[in-house]
């Protein structure tokens, strides 16, 4: 376990730079992370949404996240997927089939201080990430980025 940490934590710190960088085809994805227990989910949600909901909340605009179990459900039963460099946290409610089978539907670049996020959706929902710090821009499908 600590040796995938210590793998994760060198992706993340370390990503290609430069270059060209296209998104990742889903079929290669692998879970690296476990799906919450019935029993996990539970206790998350009733300490989510418990007595301090209000002060947890914030983040969620129509603040509907602590109405159902349903919907905490909706947001926190997720598992970490890598693919490459790009990590997503992807819905446990849908079969591992239709996330590796999962097409690309957009690529987009955003920039949040000094690091650079290149996003891919796919179809299903599905999206995979590549933290870096270079300077890209979207242009044919692909992010072009500059060291």
């Amino acid at each position: 376990m600590i040796r995938r940490l210590a793998m994760l934590t060198c992706l993340f710190a370390f990503p290609a730079l430069g270059g060209e960088i296209s998104c990742p085809d889903m079929s290669s994805a692998v879970q690296v992370g476990q799906c919450p227990s019935e029993q996990e989910l539970k206790w998350g949600y009733d300490g989510y949404c418990g007595d301090n909901a209000r002060l947890y909340d914030k983040s969620n605009p129509d603040g509907d996240t602590c109405v159902s179990m349903d919907n905490y459900r909706k947001l926190k039963d997720v598992a970490l997927w890598e693919a490459g460099e790009f990590h997503g946290y992807l819905h446990c409610s849908r079969p591992v089939e239709q996330h590796k089978s999962a097409k690309l539907v957009q690529l987009g670049v955003g920039k949040i201080g000094s690091m650079t996020r290149v996003v891919c959706s796919y179809d299903g929902g599905d999206d995979m990430t590549l933290r870096l710090r270079a300077d890209c821009v979207a242009k044919d499908g692909k992010a072009v980025c500059k060291d």
